[in-house]
């Protein structure tokens, strides 16, 4: 899930609406969510949800008249987020959406802790190579306040340093947040193409505030290939699992602006995107003419046979270190199984299809014919605006 917009830290996004065709308040969102777990008979603490809803439905009301807000309980919690993850029509791996391991951190109220449970998450995820779906939730926003922010689209993210030539030395997607954070005084020694950004924790009300990862929570895959030996010289390699960091979870009217979610990677997105795209890595090219392609036109179809092939070396690859990752081909028929599931079950499933569809193969797989609509219910994930720019210290 990557954000393809900018939208106000107040979710929920533009677009979004209630049944009733216009933006719905919190109350309104709040029992809509309960009514929802309730009609799809998730089990929640018990006491907590009265005869249809009812008891807790008015302990909400109470709560949101004296304060403005209410709090979840665990549970709402949980399920909240699972849901979101459900209905958010940007992921093609929702088939495990029940499997969603949530952890309550909405406690914490230091940028320090935040960071701590952050390395934990890491930790925790990576779980030896066989990675976890797992999501820490923190403290969500408080009327009229701005919410804990953590700056990286993702927990491991590359450097992207800009040249005076205007090319990028790393990762250009990171250009920018590379930019700001060396302004705010990080930096190596002598950058290189895979330095690992620190974590900018920006806690409501504060300046943010820059942590460096610890090395043993980084775990990153060399990438070689099984077949061409001259490949493992390109000095390429990836982290071993997306954690996505910098969206806005909107659980019956409440915002947690700080939820990152850790789940594993489809190859792809590694070989045929973050390594291959013009504006990221770019690396078609120098994988073509090692390939021995003519790269003088487009005809001889040497990019699809580079992205094929960079693809083949990170399923290799990880699979050597011992390191989860699925293909596309797998991917696209567990997303059909989930789509077959949710119809069963009476609810349709949103998705981006240009999103879904992978990006080699695509008509080789059970999605291409299939269309969806990228309808936005609640819960769901949003992106967010960019935080406020302050004066940034080094956390412990």
């Amino acid at each position: 899930m990557s954000a393809d917009s900018v939208l106000s830290p107040s979710c929920p996004a533009a677009g979004y609406e209630s049944q009733g065709g216009s933006t719905p308040d919190i109350a309104t969102e709040a029992e809509d969510f309960l009514r929802q777990l309730r009609d799809e008979g998730i089990s929640l603490d018990p006491g907590c949800l009265g005869p249809y809803g009812v008891d807790r439905i008015e302990q909400v009301r109470s709560e949101i008249q004296a304060t403005g807000t209410y709090r979840h309980t665990v549970e709402e919690l949980r399920w909240g987020a699972r849901i979101a993850w459900r209905n958010t029509p940007r992921c093609i791996g929702k088939f495990y959406w029940k499997a969603l391991a949530i952890c309550d951190m909405r406690h914490l109220t230091t940028a320090e802790d935040v960071f701590a449970a952050l390395v934990q998450q890491l930790r925790e995820a990576f779980d030896g190579g066989r990675v976890r779906l797992l999501m820490t939730v923190f403290a969500p926003r408080e009327p009229g306040r701005e919410g804990i922010r953590i700056w990286n689209s993702q927990l491991v993210r590359y450097a992207g340093y800009r040249q005076a030539d205007g090319s990028v030395l790393g990762d250009p997607e990171t250009a920018d947040l590379t930019e700001r954070l060396t302004e705010m005084g990080w930096g190596r020694g002598k950058p290189g193409r895979f330095d690992v950004l620190p974590i900018v924790i920006q806690m409501p009300g504060e300046p943010p505030r820059l942590f460096d990862l610890p090395a043993d929570v980084v775990h990153e895959i060399p990438l070689r290939h099984p077949a061409l030996d001259w490949f493992a010289d390109l000095g390429l390699r990836w982290h071993a699992f997306p954690s996505i960091s910098d969206q806005c979870l909107r659980i019956g009217g409440v915002d947690y602006t700080a939820a990152p979610f850790s789940a594993w990677y489809t190859a792809a997105e590694i070989g045929a995107r973050n390594l291959s795209d013009t504006g990221r890595y770019d690396m078609l090219p120098q994988v073509a003419r090692g390939m021995g392609l003519d790269t003088s036109t487009d005809r001889t179809l040497w990019k699809d046979r580079a992205l094929v092939e960079l693809t083949a070396a990170v399923i290799h690859s990880f699979e050597q270190a011992g390191v989860s990752v699925i293909d596309h081909h797998f991917a696209t028929r567990q997303f059909v199984r989930h789509e077959q599931r949710e119809q069963a079950a009476g609810r349709d499933t949103a998705a981006h299809w240009e999103l879904i569809v992978p990006p080699i193969g695509g008509s080789a797989t059970p999605v291409w014919d299939r269309r969806y609509e990228p309808t936005l219910v609640c819960p769901n994930f949003f992106p967010q605006s960019a935080p406020a720019v302050g004066e940034a210290s080094w956390g412990s």
